[in-house]
């Protein structure tokens, strides 16, 4: 008597669960879930705009910074091609290249407040200069 009980609660269950299974529209679930994280297009644009000239900020940060003329020089006496390591620097990601831009920021501020040699910058240069490089072709 009590399988048949249990039995019977069983197909009560499943009976439910598929009605309310195949009762709801499955693309209406869908949407309540993705209507909190509507983005408009306009803010989408703007958030894309800002993305691409923080990006090109950086890369011109990093490339300005490594075709001075002390850089050029710095590279070609550690046997690298200025041009090669110019082109590496576009193929890094937004992360990698604004650390870089940092990087080349705060040595510049050093060399300039006079913290830091033409020895020193010229390390700094082959440095990064050597780090952009085995990024990329890790890739």
């Amino acid at each position: 008597m009590k399988f048949d009980f249990f039995k019977q609660a069983v197909r009560v269950v499943t009976a439910c669960v598929l009605v309310t299974f195949f009762a709801v529209p499955q693309n209406l679930a869908a949407q309540a879930v993705t209507a909190a994280h509507v983005v408009s297009p306009a803010d989408l644009q703007k958030e894309v705009i800002a993305a691409t000239q923080t990006r090109e900020h950086n890369l011109q940060t990093v490339q300005s910074f490594l075709t001075s003329d002390r850089a050029v020089k710095a590279l070609k006496s550690a046997h690298m091609d200025p041009q090669q390591v110019k082109t590496a620097v576009s193929n890094l990601n937004d992360a990698e290249l604004a650390k870089f831009a940092a990087r080349a920021d705060k040595a510049q501020a050093n060399f300039a407040a006079g913290n830091l040699s033409d020895r020193d910058l010229i390390w700094i240069i082959v440095a990064i200069a050597a780090l952009i490089l085995i990024i990329v072709a890790v890739r």
